[in-house]
């Protein structure tokens, strides 16, 4: 079974909330406004998205009562593009119920009341909009059409308290998200909210699992930094044993040296547990300063080899 990807996620569940007039009347103003060709000749609403298509087909006919046809073009990498082409005088009477200018784009806030405003900006994302796969990039996009409308939309997020950015990709006007919450916060306002709550479920399982790894790092680092004293401890009481014997240290530096020798791997906190007399951690550190010292007078000559 192939995995529907999050883009197309909020995509549906953006269409299921377009339920009454005022908002499918807003929604198809974001798509219109936001598509690839918007001439009062012409206007082409172009999608790889099968479900942003026939949402735009079936809002066009509850706006327009018209029934459009689609065209579908196989590209060389496979995919698959839907197009809507109006022209003459259908496309003057969207230039005209919806008071666009022949000149340029922009977003009239007079069409849309406040209330609207998140169905108009989710219609923007059908016809533009991408987002990344939470569990991989937080990130979310708006390829707009032209630089002068890039820059509204960016006003508009940055409004309602959205850290968005603005970029030149290939000659094409980005409008992207990064952050989390903001991603979080768009979500929400386009009417997205169950795919909302799973970037968070994401995220809470991915910051899980990074503190996880974290925890396992460093406790191999530690593993890694005991072992290494370890074994520096039984090179330097071979040392020792080589050249002056165990049987010439303390009872107390020979114990610990011995229990070293057959345990490589106790920590010094057990191996302090395991003495006939136990110490802390702290005192079997200090013992095994003493041998260290000693072994370094020897390699130093300060202590001759007697055996």
């Amino acid at each position: 079974m192939v995995k529907i990807s999050f883009s197309n996620d909020v995509r549906h569940e953006i269409c299921s909330s377009v339920n009454d007039k005022d908002k499918r009347f807003a929604c198809l103003y974001g798509m219109l406004l936001f598509c690839r060709t918007l001439t009062r000749e012409r206007i082409c609403f172009q999608s790889e998205s099968s479900t942003s298509a026939a949402l735009f087909k079936s809002l066009f006919k509850a706006v327009f009562h018209i029934e459009l046809s689609e065209s579908e073009h196989i590209r060389k990498n496979g995919t698959v593009l839907h197009s809507y082409d109006i022209e003459g005088e259908t496309a003057s009477a969207v230039f005209e119920k919806y008071k666009i200018s022949g000149y340029e784009r922009v977003i009239d806030s007079e069409i849309i009341a406040t209330n609207s405003l998140g169905v108009f900006t989710a219609g923007v994302f059908l016809a533009c909009g991408s987002v990344n796969d939470p569990s991989k990039e937080y990130h979310l996009e708006f390829a707009c059409p032209e630089e002068g409308i890039s820059e509204q939309l960016l006003m508009l997020l940055n409004d309602i308290g959205v850290n968005a950015k603005k970029m030149l990709r290939r000659g094409q006007n980005i409008v992207y998200i990064k952050g989390s919450e903001s991603i979080e916060d768009t979500l929400t306002f386009i009417g997205a909210t169950q795919c909302t709550l799973e970037l968070m479920n994401t995220k809470i399982y991915k910051d899980i699992r990074n503190k996880a790894n974290r925890i396992a790092n460093c406790d191999a680092a530690n593993i890694d930094k005991v072992v290494k004293s370890a074994m520096k401890q039984i090179e330097d009481i071979k040392l020792i044993d080589h050249s002056l014997g165990l049987e010439s240290l303390s009872d107390e530096l020979r114990e610990v040296a011995q229990l070293r020798l057959d345990n490589i791997d106790m920590s010094l906190q057990e191996i302090g547990e395991n003495l006939s007399e136990p110490i802390s951690r702290s005192g079997v550190n200090h013992r095994f300063k003493k041998l260290a010292k000693l072994a370094d007078e020897i390699r130093c000559g300060g202590i001759k080899h007697e055996k």
